[in-house]
């Protein structure tokens, strides 16, 4: 019907936005409507100035390509707050894109109707970022081009640092890019290790895309967060630190930050866990956040004995100087005060 038309192009457009490639059958079941109606609107948005490509194969399809120009974006409400919010904050793990992400911002809000403004705006006031640089962040073009690869399953290759001190090609199959605090990290099946690794993407340099597409391989975990839990507890380290604590796993696990993979339950009420860095301030750390208690037992790196005594004979000098500096004296206020 003629008055459905502005809003079936804008569920069309939208559509296209949200899938990498669309059969026309696809749509035309989405939208209720003919084959002949869809080929129709798709030319309707192309004289739009909206870059959409017919794709070939059996079926057939269409998708929303690159243009010389940057067509509108069409957002709903909680799309558009969302990503106001994200600009607001866009500073941490990746480098060089607070810039960035506030002229992107600017324009974002030049075009928000009010009410958005004010929800953006009122997020802003209660919200404060702490400022901390927790080292290299995550290059912003090769996150482009490492996600495009995971969405489109097509190969890439780069450069990432060996064991031998260089630097090494690979050529992987991107599965999906998993934010740790402030690390990025790339989960991909490696072609030449036929097995499947993960990556920082702050190392990596160089990543091209070949071009190549392939079926997408099954994920050996149940989502990629859970994939790079267990290789981060399975990763060897210089120092490992076993300690046995007279509490079940759940409680370990609710109390304290380590790893669900790096526990293990010895008893109904006992449990092990395996703490491992290549630093030993990072073992100190694991351990104080532990606080294990009276009857643990502890095994491990004899070598990271000397280092856990350096931190000892540390607190314990602190814990002697507060004890023994002398409190200022309290002042009693006179009448020469007034």
């Amino acid at each position: 019907m003629t008055q459905d038309l502005p809003a079936r192009m804008l569920r069309l457009l939208s559509l296209l936005q949200t899938r990498r490639a669309w059969t026309g059958g696809e749509l035309a079941d989405r939208l209720g409507v003919t084959l002949r109606t869809i080929r129709r609107d798709i030319d309707r948005l192309r004289e739009l100035g909206y870059p959409v490509e017919s794709t070939t194969g059996r079926t057939g399809g269409y998708r929303l390509a690159a243009g010389a120009d940057l067509p509108p974006l069409l957002l709903d409400d909680e799309e558009a707050v969302a990503i106001a919010t994200a600009l607001r904050t866009a500073t941490s793990g990746v480098s060089g894109i607070a810039e960035s992400a506030v002229r992107a911002l600017a324009k974002l809000e030049q075009v928000l109707p009010a009410r958005l403004r004010h929800q953006v705006a009122a997020i802003h006031a209660a919200t404060t970022t702490v400022p901390w640089d927790r080292g290299p962040g995550a290059d912003p073009s090769a996150l482009a081009v490492l996600a495009a690869a995971c969405r489109d399953h097509e190969i890439v290759t780069f450069t990432y640092p060996s064991r031998s001190g260089g630097t090494a090609p690979r050529r992987v199959e991107p599965h999906s890019l998993v934010v740790a605090g402030t690390r990025w990290y790339l989960i991909a099946y490696d072609t030449d290790r036929t097995d499947w690794r993960t990556f920082r993407v702050d190392r990596l340099t160089y990543p091209v895309p070949t071009g190549h597409r392939v079926t997408p391989r099954e994920l050996p975990a149940t989502d990629p967060i859970a994939f790079l839990a267990a290789r981060v507890a399975a990763a060897p380290a210089r120092y490992t630190l076993s300690v046995t604590v007279p509490a079940d796993a759940a409680t370990v696990l609710d109390h304290t930050q380590v790893l669900p993979e790096r526990v293990r339950s010895v008893g109904a009420h006992t449990s092990t866990i395996e703490l491992a860095a290549d630093a030993p301030r990072r073992i100190a750390l694991q351990l104080f956040d532990l606080a294990p208690g009276p009857g643990s037992t502890f095994q491990g790196s004899p070598e990271l004995a000397p280092h856990l005594k350096e931190f000892a004979q540390l607190l314990q000098d602190v814990a002697r100087a507060l004890t023994t500096s002398e409190p200022d004296e309290p002042h009693t206020p006179t009448t020469q005060d007034h």
